[in-house]
């Protein structure tokens, strides 16, 4: 195949079995569960299985898995002094690439990965996993603490993963229904078939790099603002906005000026993305709950769906995941630029399945090129 494709748009990189998306319907499924589904019934920790060996898990595996991720939540002091010595104004997303790189040389384990079976020793690929996963969010957390030059809070082993990562950000006893509404958020972000960081992950294990050095070019790869550093940017976006009553305004010189409208389209979906109507209902669930004291950023939200709706839904472009995300992040909390970071530790769950994947067929990844340039020379 010779023709150039532009961001090797529409071109199968892989066959996978993990999730799949019908961008004309809405619809995301993850291993043929639709994701309302799992968003309704499931947890983070059973989502997570699932994405990884395919199935459902039965209650005691569920149980023995959830046990993994809560003994692997600490992380060796070489890695909190590491992260002490970097700049506190550096942003989440640099700071968790160079913290789970590093996790490589403090937790070595690549003794497996030297050839063709690399993918056969399950057991390693399955405790590295649980290592990453777990760690990731302990690391995100404790940079909250790091960077304003304090101790990190350790983590708890008597919480859920969603209870003690708010646990570790702001050292209280979690909320129940905003750890709740968490996890949901980690599920929603879990996976997403071949998108630009999975892509960046399947390059990367066809190498055979190590597992850390495959999750941190994927982190990398989310910090851009077309990719995970939309939800940021959608915040900004809303508060610079201000108020409902100047969003047309805002919406209207923003197209004419061909900019870009944060947290609006897809390239998969024609419709509007299933995971923004569930984030949307949580934070309608959210503010019900309490008084109907509605956060002006949701308020100003929903203005902006409408006006967009109105301007460019028939052009296929609709509210994504990136829209009301940050809402909820906000309310739990959470800093702006801390925004990617959470969704690189859900997204982790999607990377690791597809790094498993990889290996079990591994082909080094050789795309050629279409030469524009001189002739030969001298």
């Amino acid at each position: 195949m010779s023709e150039y494709l532009p961001g090797l748009a529409g071109v199968p990189a892989t066959k996978s079995n993990i999730s799949d998306i019908d961008g004309e319907k809405g619809i995301l499924t993850y291993r043929g569960y639709p994701l309302e589904q799992l968003a309704a019934h499931s947890s983070l920790e059973e989502t997570t299985l699932l994405l990884l060996d395919g199935e459902l898990p039965s209650a005691h595996s569920l149980a023995e898995f959830d046990d993994q991720l809560r003994t692997n939540r600490v992380v060796k002091y070489h890695v909190r002094e590491l992260m002490k010595n970097l700049p506190a104004t550096g942003h989440p997303m640099d700071m968790l690439q160079t913290a789970v790189a590093s996790l490589g040389m403090f937790y070595p384990g690549n003794e497996y990965l030297t050839g063709g079976d690399s993918g056969e020793n399950l057991d390693y690929v399955h405790n590295m996993t649980v290592k990453i996963i777990a760690r990731m969010a302990t690391i995100v957390a404790m940079w909250q603490y790091i960077r304003n030059g304090y101790d990190p809070v350790a983590p708890r082993s008597d919480l859920t993963y969603a209870e003690n990562f708010l646990y570790m950000l702001n050292g209280q006893a979690p909320d129940k229904l905003l750890a709740k509404i968490l996890d949901v958020c980690l599920i929603l972000h879990a996976e997403h078939t071949i998108n630009a960081s999975t892509f960046s992950v399947l390059v990367t294990s066809s190498t055979l790099a190590s597992p850390y050095n495959v999750v941190a070019g994927a982190i990398g790869t989310l910090s851009g603002p077309l990719h995970g550093g939309a939800n940021q940017k959608v915040v900004e976006m809303l508060i610079e906005i201000g108020s409902a009553d100047k969003a047309e305004e805002y919406i209207d010189s923003r197209l004419k000026q061909k900019k870009v409208i944060w947290g609006m389209g897809h390239r998969e979906y024609k419709t509007k993305d299933p995971r923004a109507k569930i984030l949307q209902g949580l934070v309608q669930d959210l503010m019900s709950t309490r008084g109907n004291n509605v956060n002006p950023m949701f308020e100003v939200a929903k203005v902006v769906e409408e006006i967009c709706e109105d301007r460019l839904a028939k052009k296929g472009v609709y509210a994504n995941v990136d829209f009301y995300s940050g809402i909820l992040y906000t309310e739990m909390g959470i800093p702006t630029d801390q925004f990617t970071t959470i969704f690189a530790v859900a997204r982790a769950t999607g990377w690791l399945a597809h790094w498993r994947e990889q290996l079990k067929d591994n082909r080094i990844f050789r795309p050629t090129q279409v030469y524009i340039g001189s002739d030969v020379r001298a």
